[in-house]
């Protein structure tokens, strides 16, 4: 079994993050804060939006491609690969829009802890039954 639906998903967050950190260091630049985030409400919610992405992709595309090893149906990965871009979208503009604690960081949320669930779910039935 290959990993290609799991790998095209890899490509796509992989590219998502550039943005992600790039506007870290856009506003660095603009208000000459080389460390932490110097009380800058807008540095402090991009970093958080870089920050949330980083801790969550990476174990949710570890238990994706358990998944697809374990032969979780297309289906599966497809809708699961697609709730997790969803999620870390919905997370980043909640994040970073208004006080940063709109209804869409909480969507973001959800969308990804079901698609984390659901791949580590699988893998898990598919070997213990």
């Amino acid at each position: 079994m290959d990993l290609s639906i799991t790998i095209v998903f890899v490509a796509l967050l992989a590219l998502m993050q550039v943005p992600l950190t790039a506007v870290v260091g856009i506003r660095r630049a603009q208000t000459n804060i080389a460390f932490l985030h110097g009380d800058d409400d807008t540095l402090l919610k991009r970093m958080r939006a870089h920050g949330n992405f980083t801790e969550t992709v990476p174990i949710t595309l570890l238990a994706m491609a358990a998944a697809e090893l374990s032969g979780a149906p297309v289906w599966l990965l497809w809708t699961g690969g697609a709730a997790l871009v969803a999620g870390r979208i919905s997370s980043f503009v909640g994040l970073t829009s208004g006080d940063g604690n709109g209804p869409l960081r909480g969507v973001g949320a959800a969308l990804t802890t079901i698609a984390l669930v659901a791949f580590a779910g699988f893998s898990l039935y598919a070997v213990f039954g």
